[in-house]
């Protein structure tokens, strides 16, 4: 199970002090008897306190697992959908929340037995018929539907043939009731009933399909956990090229069936950028990979579990160089490692994600004839100045601005925190900064980790105290010299 600082530091009754509580419950039951029915608390929306998102997860208990049945009726209707969520209470729970919103929940059950529900704001408040024990495992079962229309402020995207998902940072609960923060990864299951002419995709592999009339319902399962941020669901007239990347594992893509040809000049290319990556960082952590080119208009691209999100229009452009492109699909597929196999445990490591991408990125492109690796980190170095003013310290962005919650993906935590791995391989030297990196990512593989873990880590692997180092590179307002580069200065202009 996926371990969860805040989520275990805001469980709702402590089991410490569960026998007072239970003291205090029973003298409140005998006054009530007396002076008659005391009031019902008000529901409210509940989280775990992450900094930027303080509303995103649930306290009281952890998802383990989720299974997730949706019919598509068209781009212009709700889904009918059915969530269903195994989850272990940390603690006694009389109610819990979930997240969710843009959906209209038709029924409840917790443990098969029908319970009541509240919407409050984007939170759904579920109440028991019995009160759950702590360190017990349930079962919640949600009727509901999923509405793709109106879907501007992420979770489902529509395309020119049916439906996407970009839930990146806090959509996935537009689409299905949960605890929508990537420290609670669980394992996920989908049913997607669709017509039969259109194929539909998950994160995952395939686990068959059966067509009845005019309809087919296609399973995917993932072997590993998953983030909420990191699901995938593609429903449109595609095809799944596939073939064989290092060790024979299983690379399938997802692309309109128009256009297979055209785009096999990129899709072929995975397997050898996987083979790259596992060079410098070890064995793909999946048990799949490929892309998803989708022919919708989003902005930017991304990590989806297994199945990475592409603009389609991006692979049709005459006007890109095929060295910028390729680095792209390394930004999303090193995301895998760093950001999906490695979740960040709050929003504020977001840079643990953001900046190795970028890292990796930017050492493709040199090697593909693109602009070389350290003219970039020197670029990013003279600008970190203003990145942070504009953004925050890397491992303390500003929040989303208002209405624009993916407005933390700020400069900063791209080039401006891929110059902190720069640094700290400058001040520790390439050996053993590589060493660092494979380390991180097989020690906290399926799992969260935190910039503390990060910061403890490469003080281990460096055998010295880098605490100190690398705070002031990661909190500081204002960007340290940079070790072996005292030529490079800060900008005064604004980035």
């Amino acid at each position: 199970m996926p371990h969860s600082l805040a989520a275990r530091a805001r469980t709702r009754f402590p089991f410490n002090q569960w026998s007072l509580r239970r003291r205090a419950a029973f003298y409140t039951a005998a006054a009530t008897l007396l002076v008659g029915a005391a009031a019902p608390p008000v529901p409210t929306a509940e989280g775990i306190g992450d900094r930027l998102f303080p509303y995103l997860g649930n306290p009281g208990f952890h998802v383990l697992a989720y299974d997730i049945a949706l019919d598509y009726h068209g781009n212009d209707k709700p889904l009918d959908a059915v969530t269903t969520i195994r989850a272990e209470a940390s603690d006694w729970l009389d109610h819990f929340n979930l997240d969710f919103t843009h959906g209209m929940v038709r029924s409840v059950e917790v443990n098969g037995a029908p319970a009541d529900f509240r919407p409050v704001q984007e939170d759904l408040v579920v109440t028991p018929a019995m009160t759950l024990p702590a360190h017990g495992q349930f079962t919640v079962r949600v009727r509901h539907t999923s509405d793709p229309r109106g879907a501007g402020d992420g979770g489902w995207v529509t395309t020119s043939d049916g439906l996407v998902m970009a839930n990146q940072a806090d959509a996935a609960h537009r689409i299905f009731p949960g605890s929508d923060h990537p420290s609670e990864k669980a394992r996920f299951t989908f049913h997607v009933t669709a017509p039969k002419e259109l194929t539909v995709v998950a994160n995952g592999l395939a686990a068959g399909h059966v067509t009845k009339g005019a309809e087919t319902t296609w399973t995917y399962r993932t072997t590993h956990p998953m983030a909420t941020e990191l699901a995938q669901i593609s429903i449109g007239r595609s095809v799944t090229p596939r073939r064989s990347g290092p060790r024979g594992m299983a690379v399938r893509d997802v692309v309109p069936a128009a256009e297979q040809q055209r785009l096999e000049k990129w899709t072929a290319k995975t397997p050898d950028q996987i083979a790259w990556m596992e060079k410098r960082v070890g064995q793909f952590p999946f048990e799949t990979y490929g892309v998803l080119m989708a022919d919708a208009s989003t902005g930017f691209e991304l990590e989806t579990q297994t199945l990475s999100l592409f603009e389609r229009a991006l692979f049709t452009r005459t006007d890109i160089p095929d060295w910028y492109l390729e680095s792209i699909m390394v930004h999303e597929l090193a995301h895998q490692w760093f950001g999906d196999s490695v979740s960040p445990r709050m929003w504020s490591d977001l840079w643990l994600n953001e900046g190795h991408a970028t890292w990796y990125e930017a050492l493709y492109a040199d090697e593909r004839g693109g602009r070389k690796f350290t003219d970039r980190m020197r670029t990013a170095y003279e600008y970190s100045d203003a990145m942070r003013a504009d953004g925050g310290p890397p491992a303390m962005p500003k929040g989303p601005a208002p209405g624009k919650k993916v407005s933390i993906f700020r400069p900063v935590v791209y080039d401006g925190s891929a110059v902190v791995l720069y640094a700290l391989r400058e001040k520790i030297g390439a050996a053993a900064f590589e060493s660092l990196e494979r380390q991180w990512v097989a020690a906290h593989r399926d799992s969260t980790a935190s910039t503390a873990d990060f910061i403890a880590l490469a003080s281990r692997v460096a055998h010295q105290d880098l605490t100190a180092f690398l705070h002031a590179w990661l909190y500081d307002p204002t960007t340290p010299p940079m070790p072996g580069h005292p030529d490079w200065k800060p900008t005064k202009k604004p980035a």
